[in-house]
């Protein structure tokens, strides 16, 4: 054990070794250990000019970084092994997705890109072969954190269903100098605002979207996974006018976090306190999916983006119970107002994990066993 570096640099160590835990391929983990080893190093202040108890200290430091990091390897290695059909993308092979199963025969999947004053976004858009400039609902879909549009787009088949149900999809990308892991920085207070961050340039697409072709202004939805869902909480939230309905997929709360160790905090443990969600902002239709199993994101929190949104809604609930052709049970819980209409639906999957249901395992982060999501979503936006 390390007896000369102060317990205090320890604990604060020790803190960041959180950020681990938004690390979800082999590699991006063992590169974050090397990147936190490196960050405690500098952060004691202790460089090539320091004393030889503190160097030999700092040694010691990145010997037991070192076998961390193969340790870590190690054990996921064995969750790959073990993945029972989720398709968890690995550190030897580099993630590809072949074009057709992305973009179906007949339609076009379109690279384009916005910028405003909050930076510049890449994003792909799905047009249907049907669409001849009649207006068309849009789905905008946000990734999770290291997915790209194609790759997310293989995953969920939202494409395919763009192209027998006859919708616009578009598909927002997060870069690295964002975000090392390319995922939605929904925990930062400048990014859960209207207007600013990337609530602006997610809106500005969706927004440049319905100048460039016909979109039916009344039927614009917006989904994610994981920091992709959480996303979509938000934006729901800030843009209720523009936006007619929210799926979430293993996401999170809005306001649940405002910065990365109170992300941590709510992704490992979710949280009972609902005081975030008081106010009388109008109620935004919303779907939820989570594995009951989902070791990165706890599934509380698909319980609670649910009970925030029922705090500002008198609504009626029925619960139902199924299993999908893939071998996974579900619960399916079901949220009317008084007309009758589902105004939240909640999908409980009983042994799936940080995954998206019923995905093509040409994507990452799929289970093909589960319910399929992306369908169900597509029925219950339509429907508003």
């Amino acid at each position: 054990m390390v007896q000369n570096v102060p317990q205090q640099q320890q604990d604060h160590h020790q803190s960041r070794l959180r950020r681990l835990m938004s690390a979800p391929t082999i590699e991006a983990i063992a590169q974050t250990v090397e990147e936190v080893g490196k960050e405690h190093a500098s952060s004691t202040g202790q460089g090539p000019k320091t004393d030889h108890n503190a160097q030999a200290a700092i040694g010691t430091w990145s010997s037991a970084w070192r076998h961390l990091r193969e340790t870590m390897r190690s054990l996921f290695e064995r969750i790959k092994r073990l993945g029972q059909g989720l398709n968890l993308p690995g550190e030897d092979k580099p993630f590809s997705v072949p074009t057709p199963d992305v973009v179906p025969a007949g339609g076009q999947f379109v690279a384009k890109s916005y910028s405003n004053h909050a930076g510049t976004r890449a994003y792909k858009l799905y047009v249907p072969n049907a669409y001849k400039g009649q207006p068309l609902p849009l789905i905008v879909m946000l990734h999770g954190s290291t997915q790209s549009a194609d790759d997310f787009a293989a995953g969920t088949r939202m494409n395919t269903i763009a192209e027998e149900c006859t919708f616009l999809v578009a598909y927002p990308e997060q870069p690295a100098a964002a975000n090392a892991s390319k995922g939605w920085n929904w925990f930062r207070p400048g990014d859960q605002q209207r207007g600013h961050g990337e609530p602006s340039l997610i809106a500005g697409i969706t927004r440049m979207v319905m100048h460039d072709y016909s979109v039916d202004a009344e039927r614009i939805y917006i989904a994610g996974l994981s920091a992709g869902g959480a996303a979509a909480v938000v934006m729901g939230k800030a843009y209720p006018d523009l936006y007619a309905a929210v799926g979430v997929h293993s996401g999170l709360p809005c306001g649940i976090a405002s910065d990365l160790p109170s992300a941590f905090a709510a992704m490992r443990q979710g949280t009972a306190d609902l005081s975030m969600a008081e106010g009388s902002a109008p109620i935004v239709p919303t779907i939820v999916f989570h594995g009951d199993q989902d070791i990165v994101v706890h599934p509380r929190n698909g319980d609670n983006v649910i009970a925030h949104s029922k705090m500002t809604a008198s609504l009626n609930s029925k619960v139902h119970s199924g299993e999908a052709p893939g071998g996974l049970a579900y619960t399916r819980t079901v949220h009317n107002d008084a007309q009758g209409r589902a105004i939240l639906e909640q999908w409980d999957i009983h042994g799936a994990g940080h995954a998206w249901s019923g995905g093509s395992p040409l994507g990452s982060f799929t289970d093909p066993r589960g319910p399929d999501a992306s369908r169900e979503m597509v029925r219950f936006f339509l429907n508003h």
